[in-house]
């Protein structure tokens, strides 16, 4: 499925450079502006640093003089608009819309996204010719959101209703070691707390029983009862030394 992210107007270089690298990190990379600010934006120093490397992004990005031309293609057009209006496409969360979208018999095959203006928004006009307006959910009080950062959001739950990405899987754990190695490591260390005067044999309470629980919660590794007796050495030999 084709998608497309179509700033219209947009005022603030920094804003062009946030979304190519908003896009980029979800794995999208046709951006297309319609008359921007600054018919260099794509070369402003501001754009390219706040782009954050996603310059690939930037060199395939169109600038347009009308949105029509910004649209071509498209077949399923998502305005962003904070504020319903009386009249025009249905009001969505952008999740409710894209699962009702993708659950279609035939999902569409170009899916734009469409943002307005930093100052103004979307006019009503554009807002009108689209199939839905996609309203971020926001605090009630503040729901002005930073164009950039509601490139990413969309983008974000857009990359997500597709599908998403793998996660890499962790490092392997290593195997608890065996009871036996428990065992010895927890003698060893006895044998360390009673020399370092921590722990008294002739009242020893229930401190090594306190501890094998310890150890059995925390389930170690071979070798983190190799660096536990190591530690267990390092007291044996220290008290050693202090006795001399």
């Amino acid at each position: 499925m084709k998608t497309r992210f179509v700033l219209i107007e947009t005022s603030h270089a920094g804003n062009v450079g946030g979304a190519a690298r908003a896009l980029k990190v979800m794995g999208f990379d046709e951006l297309v502006l319609v008359r921007p600010r600054w018919a260099n934006v794509l070369r402003k120093e501001e754009t390219i640093q706040r782009a954050s490397g996603a310059t690939d992004v930037l060199s395939k990005t169109r600038v347009v003089d009308t949105l029509d031309e910004a649209l071509d293609g498209m077949t399923h057009l998502c305005a962003t608009a904070m504020t319903p209006r009386d009249f025009g496409p249905p009001t969505r969360a952008p999740r409710e819309h894209f699962a009702q979208l993708l659950a279609a018999p035939e999902p569409p095959a170009g899916v734009a996204f469409l943002f307005g203006s930093e100052r103004f928004g979307m006019t009503n006009d554009d807002v009108y010719r689209c199939h839905v307006a996609l309203s971020i959910p926001t605090a009630p009080g503040y729901g002005s959101l930073n164009l950039a950062a509601a490139v990413q959001l969309l983008a974000y739950d857009w990359r997500q209703a597709l599908g998403g990405f793998a996660v890499a899987s962790p490092v392997a754990e290593r195997p608890p070691a065996d009871a036996a190695a428990l065992a010895g490591m927890l003698d060893h260390l006895q044998q360390a707390l009673v020399a370092v005067d921590f722990l008294d044999p002739a009242a020893p309470k229930k401190l090594m029983p306190r501890l094998q629980q310890l150890f059995n919660r925390a389930q170690p590794s071979e070798e983190e009862v190799h660096i536990l007796r190591g530690v267990a050495r390092a007291m044996l030999q220290t008290a050693e030394r202090a006795k001399r």
